[in-house]
């Protein structure tokens, strides 16, 4: 590519970012005089792209408003950047639709040129994921546009909603902020009706409406915070209290905010024998299905713990020690 057809280019990607440019914006970005930058806008015209001038003290150049324009140019980088992105979200079922990102970079791919294509192929014939695609079911890309749309303007919505039971039902939210965390898309907020914090996953809304009024956010409010706790306090089968002595940051990397919440305690019956008596102790719950990962769990966190409740799971824990401790008298 000649070096003034790729400034042509950039002239053009510097147009489509927003906004009028001026002259001298333009001149500076492109390492050019004033002259050059009118020449190569009086070239973009020709190509039929609309661009148009402004007059005045911050006058200059911007493209026609809700003009489409032409296809989009990529380098090496910049078409790898985006079609990895794209199997990436389609792997990780962040992406709406169904074949959203599939079409996406077939079209992508159908205007590049062959050398970048072949390059691209190379990569993506290379590469391996440890994860199944499409573990999660994708979000409607409506419900998605629609929803981020209410939490930017902070207008009400109503919700066609089925939970984890199966049960259907019209739901009223206020919602705050949209969260994907591990392959899903959650909108927290608050229902009015109820006055009470709610989380929805974003596949199972069928359907969802926007209504008139608005509301305020509370202050310091933090979406993925909420979402990550409601996971943590969630009911489950089961309801898991522990001691364990360490500092939060010990905890937490085997403990994460979304599995249990943290408080501080007194010590254990007997604590100091084990761990070091001026480190803390810390209450920690856990809301689950089934205790069977939690042995390995604690044992890995390697600070020693009380098992308040339940007995079950006091019964689980010896029964893992008692199994390690049979491993290793083996020769």
């Amino acid at each position: 590519m000649s070096r003034p057809v790729g400034r042509v280019l950039t002239l053009l990607e510097l147009l489509q970012s927003g906004g009028t440019r001026t002259v001298a914006e333009l001149a500076d970005r492109l390492g050019v005089d004033g002259r050059t930058v009118r020449r190569y806008v009086d070239q973009l015209i020709d190509l039929d792209v609309p661009v148009e001038s402004v007059r005045g003290r911050y006058g200059g150049y911007r493209l026609a408003p809700g003009t489409a324009l032409p296809p989009l140019m990529f380098g090496d980088d910049e078409a790898l950047a985006v079609l990895l992105g794209l199997i990436a979200g389609r792997r990780a079922g962040l992406t709406p639709g169904d074949t959203a990102s599939e079409t996406a970079a077939a079209k992508i791919r159908r205007v590049l040129p062959a050398r970048i294509a072949r390059r691209l192929d190379t990569v993506l014939d290379s590469l391996a994921f440890t994860g199944e695609p499409g573990a999660f079911a994708a979000p409607d890309a409506e419900v998605l546009l629609t929803l981020a749309d209410a939490v930017r303007h902070r207008r009400p919505v109503s919700l066609r909603y089925t939970d984890r039971k199966g049960r259907r039902g019209d739901r009223t939210l206020h919602a705050y902020g949209l969260v994907a965390h591990a392959g899903r898309w959650y909108v927290t907020g608050t229902d009015p009706e109820i006055a009470e914090d709610r989380t929805f996953r974003l596949d199972r809304i069928a359907a969802v409406r926007p209504l008139p009024g608005s509301f305020q956010v509370p202050d310091e409010c933090d979406p993925a915070d909420r979402v990550l706790t409601g996971f943590a306090e969630a009911a489950y089968r089961y309801e898991v209290t522990l001691r364990i002595q360490g500092t939060v940051e010990q905890v937490r990397a085997r403990l994460p905010v979304g599995i249990a919440s943290l408080a501080e305690c007194a010590p254990a019956e007997g604590a100091g024998k084990e761990g070091r008596a001026d480190e803390p102790w810390l209450r920690a719950e856990v809301r689950a299905e089934r205790l069977d990962w939690l042995p390995p769990l604690l044992a890995s966190l390697d600070r020693p713990f009380v098992v308040e409740r339940p007995d079950e799971l006091r019964e689980l824990v010896t029964a893992f020690a008692d199994r390690l401790a049979s491993f290793a008298r083996r020769t």
